[in-house]
């Protein structure tokens, strides 16, 4: 029976998610920094206090309880508004300040953040933020768990809880090697890409679905190419590969100042008619409250896009240059 005096603590109920989530004791211990006997200890206090039980445990493995996974989603609620109002409490009026946790895809991540981190260490000394770089499903992951507030990534995010902050449209550019016939074209159609040796990122990065979507408009498959099984898990690595004649690949255009100012690389446009891009934006779960402080953070990414771009054209490197903000 329950007690009806009882009102759990932010502990108990991080305890209850973080056992919830990671199905294991001693994971959940080691993710909350406290030893297992506090962790089981501050489960039982709840189960006792609720009258319920939420964890069902044997020495195999722990499993949620029908009760628990009806109450998990509205501890999880709980431990976002406290989050919520303690970042709201940290500043005025939703400023950016106190920790805030982004995560950011790694064919962004190298490019955005230098400027971002700048922005913010002139303009938002009070800000803290802290990054976390990974592919998008597994951002999408950590932000549904609670433990990143926001992520930067291609949009539409298409996860259900979420809400999406428009950033801005980015072209992509052909990388071959110097001495390939597209060398410095400006006039690309979607077609020729099926002359080229496409060297793909690894399957789970959002890039490499962008390049075979854009393949498809053109009825092109990229995988039937003898060197697309030739992957890697970063642009640096895929850029080598062009450079010793392996095959080619398409970048955003944020990423030229950093990849393609090696020698023996050459880059290629498409057609001003053709539309090859991206878009980036800003995702967060819809149960939180920090909305106003995300679309501030939001004009900063935007800032740190146009640094990349503005440093993309100074290479003197000929870019299509379609990029545009699309957040107001």
């Amino acid at each position: 029976m329950s007690n009806k005096e009882y009102r759990p603590t932010l502990a108990q109920l991080r305890t209850f998610v973080t056992i919830a989530e990671c199905k294991h004791f001693g994971t959940a211990a080691t993710k909350l920094s406290i030893s297992q006997p506090s962790l089981s200890q501050a489960l039982v206090a709840l189960e006792t206090g609720l009258g319920v039980q939420l964890i069902e445990r044997s020495t195999r493995k722990v499993i949620v309880t029908a009760a628990g996974e009806k109450l998990l989603p509205f501890a999880k609620a709980t431990l976002d508004a406290a989050e919520s109002f303690l970042s709201h409490a940290q500043g005025a009026n939703g400023s950016l300040t106190g920790p805030l946790t982004v995560g950011i895809i790694p064919t962004a991540a190298p490019y955005i953040l230098p400027s971002m981190l700048a922005i913010v260490d002139k303009e938002y000394p009070d800000l803290e933020p802290h990054i976390v770089e990974d592919q998008t499903k597994h951002l999408l992951s950590l932000l549904r768990d609670g433990a990143i507030d926001v992520a930067v990534m291609a949009l539409p995010s298409e996860a259900p809880g979420m809400k999406e902050i428009p950033l801005y449209n980015e072209d992509f550019i052909v990388v071959t090697a110097q001495d390939h016939p597209f060398a410095g074209r400006q006039d690309l159609e979607l077609s020729e890409l099926d002359s080229l040796d496409l060297l793909l990122l690894d399957d789970g990065h959002c890039l490499h679905d962008q390049i075979i979507d854009l393949c498809r408009r053109a009825d092109i498959n990229p995988i039937s190419s003898t060197t697309a099984v030739t992957r890697a898990s970063s642009l640096t690595t895929v850029m080598q590969l062009v450079v010793a004649g392996l095959g080619s690949t398409l970048i955003p255009i944020s990423a030229v100042p950093w990849e393609c100012t090696r020698p023996g690389l050459a880059t290629a446009n498409f057609n001003p008619d053709v539309t090859a891009n991206r878009r980036i934006g800003l995702v967060y779960r819809s149960s939180s409250s920090r909305a106003e402080e995300f679309e501030q953070f939001a004009t900063i990414l935007q800032r740190a896009f146009k640094d990349a771009i503005n440093h993309a054209e100074s290479t003197g490197i000929q870019l299509k240059q379609n990029a545009e903000s699309i957040h107001s």
